[in-house]
């Protein structure tokens, strides 16, 4: 215990080595299984080269984003004494490992997803496991390169600034090392605001164009392979909700811990490991979460054919809860001092590990409502289901209903979890109660995406004719992936709440501010522009994938027009004429939201100060956390809702099933929904967070210090000259006259 205790700042690292060579063991297990005949081989190669492809051009759009951001950086660096030119260094490192758990997740998704094909041909269980490893090596190896690259770099600053300098763990030097270290999450979140827009944008412009010409006007299933759009239908599945959605929780989970950290330093600890237990404690519970997360995995399974597959996931997620709740005890008892204090407020260790506890509890709580908005066979999605009988029109009018219905139970459940987590710990609480909601991280990843390997495997199954029962195993994954897609959104937009008010605490902190007065006009007008921020983020969005959906349905028609005998599977689509246009569309229209997210916190900080950039960040935290939970649970709701017609539903004593009219409409809802939970709705928590942690590498820029020394200043040289004289000088002026 004594050897750990002296080297616990080296043992996380290690914790995510340990983790990237299970996923490594678990991707090769997943290579190994059986790929099925040579046309789904060869169908699975056109969405494993339209991904890479994809990817290959993002890469090198963002490229050019990465060097002329990190040449600011390095510059900015030098101008204050909080951070240094090494800050580039870091933000390129955060930027390639962000693209890189981006890859790690897609690269195993188009494996994976015609081997789940070729498992479901043998059993559902089997579809499952093959599925589920998938999601469990993305997850695994997102959360194992967090770990460690955060803690090694934490080791390198710590040292460089620290301990070599001999400075104070709470002082200046230490401040120093974390604003350097922000870096790393600076570019981890910019790469996943790219990914994750520029990858929705993708799915959905071929998503909608698919579903448009082919399910609506052509009356083809959704995979049809004379559809021209599902192959970039396909591939889109894999660069928006996989290697996106890698991207973003790889950003997240940074993010999160580094919050917790930076209010750590303010902390005045006396404890074993020289004074950087606060900052030491997330990454512990991060490591502790992973190896949790990993025993967890084994826990998914099935027996036959007629099993649950959504509680054989729940089953898993819970125990990677329970267990990392049971191990923080110990953990916070060992680390953390009997009390301390943040800010004036004083808490112990105990107040600490119940911070955590609320974190927990808010995570599988906003999970559980999400699951239920959007769930098949729940009152939410019925409800959609019977408005679909009257129409088109009706079906939406649900669907948006839903969809601001579901913010209330979540929003309330986010407050009580601030309010309670505050209550125990300050601030701190606040953050690592974040961090406890994302210490399940990997599993909560692995459980999103086998979603979109299950989907990716249903199209296959349709685009190589199989037996229906292939196709029914695989729809059952898919429509269970749906919910956990949508429960997966929910808790990253939980947690970013959470994790955003943390960083708020500490940019108030670095920018030298006690408090944002919101009585004051500026202050008040930045909250308000700040409110606006995620409705022009998601019509840039919303709207780009329209335009592209403009092109592909064009794009599709031309093609069943000018191309004879698809119709009839005489001829083959030019699927890659397709795939070009969603990716052309995409790394066009994903730069204004990018922009907006990175530029408008520099523009209002540096012109206004820190005080009305600190009412802008609430603004966009409030609005952004409701637009997200809205957009992700109606969009789920609607597919759902879709889906559900594909077994035959009910509507005032009639069973309704695909190509029926209330189907139809359930069809336009879907694609409304589409844009709503896979491009902008999922970004919000991405913009949130991306937004707090620009204003905190700023905060040094422009403390508040900075600005009331130069008004000290001013005041002093603008007052009046008091001229003092004497008695004694009176009476001899008085002599002398």
């Amino acid at each position: 215990m004594e050897f750990l205790q002296n080297n616990l700042i080296y043992a996380i690292p290690l914790v995510g080595i340990i983790g990237l060579i299970v996923m490594i063991t678990k991707s090769a297990w997943v290579s190994k299984q059986e790929a099925g005949d040579e046309n789904m081989r060869t169908l699975a190669g056109y969405i494993a080269d339209g991904a890479m492809a994809f990817l290959k051009a993002e890469w090198k759009v963002l490229s050019y984003f990465v060097i002329i951001a990190a040449i600011i950086l390095g510059y900015s660096g030098t101008l204050v004494e909080t951070s240094s030119w090494v800050i580039a260094i870091s933000f390129v490192i955060g930027a390639f490992t962000s693209a890189l758990a981006g890859y790690i997740g897609m690269n195993i998704a188009t494996k994976a997803n015609v081997r789940t094909t070729q498992a479901a041909r043998t059993s559902l269980a089997k579809a499952l496991k093959v599925s589920f490893t998938a999601g469990s090596v993305m997850g695994i190896g997102v959360v194992g390169l967090a770990i460690l690259g955060l803690g090694s770099l934490f080791i390198v600053f710590y040292q460089l600034y620290v301990i070599n300098t001999g400075g104070s763990v709470n002082g200046l030097e230490m401040e120093k090392a974390l604003e350097v270290l922000a870096g790393f999450s600076l570019g981890a979140e910019s790469i996943a605001l790219f990914a994750r827009v520029g990858g929705g944008i993708y799915t959905k412009a071929a998503d909608v164009g698919a579903d448009l010409v082919g399910k609506v006007e052509a009356g083809i299933p959704e995979d049809d392979v004379r559809n021209p759009a599902t192959i970039a239908d396909n591939v889109g599945d894999n660069v928006g909700d996989v290697a996106g959605m890698g991207a973003d929780l790889f950003g997240s989970f940074v993010a999160t811990l580094l919050a917790t950290m930076v209010l750590g330093r303010e902390i005045i600890s006396n404890d074993s490991f020289d004074g950087i237990a606060p900052i030491l404690l997330p990454m512990v519970i991060a490591g502790l979460g992973l190896l949790f997360s990993i025993i967890s995995t084994s826990l998914v399974k099935i027996k036959n054919e007629t099993s649950n597959v959504q509680n054989a996931l729940n089953l898993g997620n819970w125990a990677s809860i329970i267990l990392t709740a049971i191990a923080s005890f110990f953990a916070v008892k060992w680390i953390m001092p009997e009390t301390m204090v943040l800010r004036g407020y004083e808490f112990s260790n105990t107040d600490v590990f119940l911070s955590i506890m609320v974190g927990l509890i808010v995570g599988a709580l906003m999970s559980y409502v999400t699951e239920y908005f959007t769930s098949m066979g729940k009152r939410p999605v019925l409800s959609i289901i019977k408005q679909s009988s009257t129409g088109h029109a009706t079906n939406i009018i649900g669907g948006l209903a839903i969809g601001m219905e579901s913010t209330v139970i979540p929003i309330l459940v986010l407050a009580g979890g601030i309010y309670g987590s505050y209550h125990f710990a300050g601030f701190y609480g606040v953050a690592i109660a974040a961090a406890g909601m994302m210490a399940t991280t990997a599993m909560q990843l692995a459980i999103d995406a086998f979603g979109p390997v299950a989907d990716n495997a249903g199209g296959i199954a349709e685009m190589s004719q199989l037996p229906d029962e292939v196709r029914d195993r695989t729809d059952n994954l898919d429509a269970v992936g749906n919910t956990t897609a949508a429960t997966g959104k929910g808790f990253a937009i939980a947690s970013a709440a959470l994790t955003s008010l943390a960083l708020f605490a500490a940019f108030v902190g670095l920018a030298g501010i006690d408090q944002i007065d919101i009585y004051k006009a500026e202050v008040l007008a930045g909250l308000f522009v700040g409110g606006m921020i995620p409705f022009i983020f998601s019509s840039l969005c919303i709207s780009a994938v329209g335009r592209a959906a403009m092109e592909m349905v064009k794009e599709v028609r031309r093609q069943f027009k000018e191309i004879p005998g698809i119709m009839e599977y005489k001829a083959k689509p030019e699927y890659q004429k397709c795939v070009a246009i969603s990716t052309n569309a995409s790394l066009k229209e994903m730069m204004l939201p990018g922009a907006i997210a990175i530029l408008v916190p520099v523009i209002i900080g540096f012109i206004f100060g820190p005080e009305v950039l600190g009412g802008l960040l609430a603004g966009v935290t409030v609005s952004g956390v409701l637009m997200g939970i809205f957009q992700n649970n109606a969009g789920g709701a609607w597919d759902n809702a879709k889906k559900s017609f594909e077994k035959g539903v009910e509507i005032d004593g009639q069973v309704h099933y695909k190509n029926s009219e209330p189907h139809k409409a359930s069809v336009t809802g879907d694609t409304v929904g589409d844009p709503f939970k896979d491009t902008s709705g999922p970004s919000m928590n991405i913009l949130i967070k991306l937004m707090s942690i620009v204003s905190l590498i700023i905060a040094p820029h422009i403390n508040e210090g900075n600005h009331s020394e130069a008004k000290a200043l001013h005041n002093k040289v603008s007052e009046p000259i008091e001229v003092v004289i004497t008695n004694t000088e009176i009476n001899q002026f008085e002599k002398l006259n």
